[in-house]
């Protein structure tokens, strides 16, 4: 594990960190961006919207990669992560790229992958009406990569292949091993598969520092935060709930970066959170770029079912998009949104240069 004082050093070696979670608009999902169905069209469109992203002052996005493309199309991935890789460097973003993920949904509800084209609902945040985000809060999430073992074994070669291939380009950021990790109830289950993915990442040794958000304090997320070179957390709530959690990270006295953020019915908004993160130094990737076929400017249904028991109580706003910064057609969803943010990354330029150039 990286030192506090190397972590320090790596981090102010950086300008401000900032940009976005992305997919392109023209994808339902991570599986649709990478097999090779539509790859071109997919890789055209991400282009124009990188492009989009790099003009309001973002450096970074930050991207879940799909370990069945890895697997059945295995030269395929390899090759289009590249171009896309190449792609984004073009208009001056890095990658932070992430491996795990536990934001999953219970195994009664689980469909498995399929390479092809990709079904998705209309009206539903992601694009399915059985997610994540649909309200079942009693059962355990399945990860169908993680709970089994020869698929484990086989998603722990993707991971040693990619970091060990890329461990020395500073095209990539960071790596984001787990993305949420205890997710879904599973609290401790995931926690050998935690320790397991970071000990393959430090095998490796990368020049990048290795990172796995905390989210809501359950044993799996804190281990992870333990075992972070740089402290990363998600945080979709107002002012006043970043300051506490940001507060409550300072004991790790390492740098911190906030991987998920904005969600509007919440009052996590551009006009508050944005300044926060570039005054306190926070590195910062907002969920969503332009509105598309994932629908992530829907709010999560289960605040659908919350205002379906107590519309009088409710105090969602659902005239507001929840994610996603711009419209199909490009223009801002509120252009003094991404004014506001083109200034703030101007005046961090000016005032966090660049040591790297």
């Amino acid at each position: 594990m990286w030192s506090k004082e190397k972590a320090w050093q790596w981090y102010l070696s950086k300008p401000w960190i900032r940009g976005c979670n992305f997919l392109p608009s023209d994808c339902c999902s991570r599986l649709e961006l990478w097999q090779e169905l539509d790859f071109e069209k997919h890789l055209e469109t991400s282009k124009r919207e990188l492009k989009l992203a790099a003009s309001i002052g973002y450096n970074s996005i930050r991207m879940i990669l799909q370990f069945e493309v890895w697997d059945q199309q295995h030269d395929g991935f390899m090759e289009r992560f590249e171009r896309f890789i190449s792609a984004a460097a073009e208009q001056g973003l890095s990658l932070m790229i992430v491996f795990a993920n536990d934001c999953t949904v219970p195994k009664e509800w689980y469909r498995p992958m399929k390479l092809g084209p990709q079904h998705f609902d209309l009206g539903y945040h992601g694009g399915l009406k059985r997610s994540p985000h649909s309200g079942q809060r009693e059962s355990v999430g399945y990860n169908s990569v993680l709970d089994e073992l020869d698929t484990a074994e086989r998603f722990f070669k993707m991971v040693r292949e990619i970091i060990g291939r890329y461990a020395r380009d500073k095209r990539i950021l960071m790596w984001d091993l787990f993305n949420e990790p205890g997710n879904g109830n599973r609290g401790e289950i995931s926690v050998p598969h935690v320790r397991r993915i970071f000990e393959e990442a430090r095998n490796i040794a990368p020049d990048q520092p290795l990172t796995s958000c905390r989210w809501q304090g359950n044993p799996s997320d804190n281990l992870a935060a333990e075992l972070s070179d740089i402290v990363s957390f998600h945080a979709y709530g107002n002012l006043e709930v970043q300051v506490g959690i940001i507060a409550k990270l300072r004991k790790f006295g390492r740098p911190m970066l906030n991987t998920e953020w904005l969600h509007r019915l919440f009052k996590c908004n551009v006009s508050e959170c944005f300044p926060l993160f570039f005054l306190e130094r926070i590195g910062c990737y907002n969920w969503g770029l332009v509105a598309g076929k994932s629908q992530t400017y829907e709010p999560w249904d289960l605040m659908w079912s919350e205002f379906e028991k107590d519309p009088e109580h409710c105090g969602f706003d659902f005239t507001k998009w929840q994610h996603d910064l711009f419209r199909p057609n490009l223009r801002p969803y509120d252009p003094h949104e991404t004014n506001l943010i083109r200034r703030i990354c101007t005046l961090a330029d000016q005032t966090y240069p660049d040591k790297d150039k």
